[in-house]
């Protein structure tokens, strides 16, 4: 699935092992472009070829699918800007490898104030090398609940639009 993919990579595992090996490499791949579709739409024609290709054979697989589809395409529900981050798997851990690998040493620290102030001080280190986050400025947006649509703003004239 490559280094991101978030929930979706945890589900494609899922769907992964109710096949057989030699299905993986394909499966795969239709997996993949489902995740790095450019629009829900897209990404629901890459899963009709899915379940197209081994419903029959796999039921089990398309049916794992099937029942984590909204968790795997929530993503084109927020803005565009943030799905890669969207798609990473850790966003909590990769903070924390630096302090992972210094916990023996923090466990040796006779008080707790000692190990937190390392841990701290560690912290804020790693926060230099850290990722920005891309569409910050649409953070706003998100936590008011505007509503997007394949990573858009859907604006109300659309909205209309719809119910004409």
């Amino acid at each position: 699935m490559g280094p991101s993919n978030g929930a979706g990579i945890t589900r494609s595992c899922n769907i992964l092992d109710k096949l057989p090996k030699k299905e993986q490499p394909t499966a795969k791949q239709l997996l993949r472009s489902m995740s790095y579709a450019e629009s829900r739409g897209e990404c629901e024609k890459q899963r009709d070829r899915f379940v197209l290709r081994y419903r029959k054979t796999y039921p089990k697989a398309t049916e794992t699918l099937l029942n984590d589809w909204d968790r795997m395409v929530s993503l084109y529900s927020f803005p565009r800007e943030h799905w890669v981050h969207l798609r990473t798997t850790n966003i909590v851990e990769s903070p924390f490898d630096m302090i992972r690998l210094r916990t023996n040493a923090a466990r040796r620290f006779k008080r707790v104030q000692n190990a937190t102030s390392i841990i701290w001080k560690l912290l804020m280190i790693g926060e230099k090398a850290w990722r920005s986050l891309k569409g910050a400025e649409l953070l706003h947006d998100v936590y008011n609940g505007t509503k997007f649509v394949d990573g858009r703003v859907q604006k109300r004239a659309d909205h209309a639009k719809k119910i004409a």
